[in-house]
């Protein structure tokens, strides 16, 4: 139809503006969630970061797998464990995590990107130092007249330093990297690392215009579930503060704020099960979820 025809050119036209300022930059992309389990929504991210190379975008990929972990780990007949929502992460349960992101999860986002006519190519943050970790510190809420009693969360990391040549080579060959969330400690030791952090240091590193999470919902919300579609970097203390963000948002949105404190340009936590959401998300005036600026 026609009319049809010319709502296509208009959305073209409205984009026009972002593929000037986008090309030749770099956006780090937080893949997780249902996005990355219901298999037409995978087809249309893969497609996503495609059209965001052929377009001349420099699309780099951190992705999660909790729940593919835990179904192996189920089958294994291990029980996870988590504290103030972190894995606890022995040495058996390590083995599981590496294997299932590095060895599986992450090769079957490449299979899939190389499948829809891309070129990707899976790392492991231990592959080329590329993320390197240290043992990760925790402590439970002080009690009165006690102090602060530190947990053991085993090897869970915290990113310390992003070796990003390797990644910056693979993108001038033309390669999208695709990223497994797993850390390397000084004597080699394998470390389990929070995909949101990980795609935020890589993001600081790369200096990357954008960095964007992919979540379970819409975006960021208000005290009376409005999403809230912009957000400056200096009121996200406040919002933390009056209880406006709470449970797992927090990290989200410390991690964004870390991100634009090492450079990024902007921050986004977008609904990943939106069709296409990060095209929409970019490419469009109206956006479809929560924007963290300066």
């Amino acid at each position: 139809m026609p009319s049809e025809g010319i709502a296509k050119a208009k959305v073209l036209v409205e984009s026009l503006p972002y593929l000037r300022e986008f090309s030749g930059k770099t956006l780090v992309i937080k893949y997780g969630g249902h996005a990355m389990v219901d298999d037409a929504l995978k087809r249309n991210f893969a497609l996503d970061v495609i059209l965001m190379q052929y377009i001349g975008i420099n699309p780099v990929i951190v992705h999660g797998g909790g729940p593919q972990i835990n179904s192996f780990l189920e089958k294994m007949q291990i029980k996870p464990s988590y504290v103030q929502g972190m894995r606890v992460t022995d040495g058996e349960t390590m083995n599981v995590v590496e294997m299932v992101l590095a060895g599986k999860v992450n090769k079957e986002i490449v299979a899939l990107i190389n499948h829809c006519g891309g070129k990707a190519v899976g790392l492991s943050g231990r592959d080329g130092d590329l993320v390197q970790a240290r043992k990760m510190t925790m402590h439970a809420p002080a009690v009165e007249n006690r102090p602060p009693e530190l947990i053991d969360l085993g090897q869970v990391g915290e990113v310390t330093q992003v070796n990003a040549g390797v990644l910056r080579t693979l993108q001038k060959d033309g390669f999208i990297p695709v990223i497994a969330p797993v850390g390397v400690g000084e004597d080699g030791q394998a470390f389990n690392i929070n995909a949101d952090l990980v795609a935020g240091a890589i993001a600081a590193e790369l200096k990357a215009l954008k960095l964007i999470l992919l979540t379970d919902v819409e975006g960021v919300k208000d005290s009376q579930g409005a999403l809230i579609p912009v957000i400056r970097k200096g009121d996200i203390d406040r919002l933390v503060a009056s209880g406006t963000l709470k449970g797992g948002m927090i990290p989200k949105v410390h991690c964004c704020k870390a991100a634009l404190d090492g450079g990024v340009g902007k921050a986004h936590i977008i609904d990943g099960r939106q069709e296409h959401a990060i095209l929409l998300e970019i490419f469009t005036h109206e956006g479809i979820g929560t924007m963290l600026e300066e």
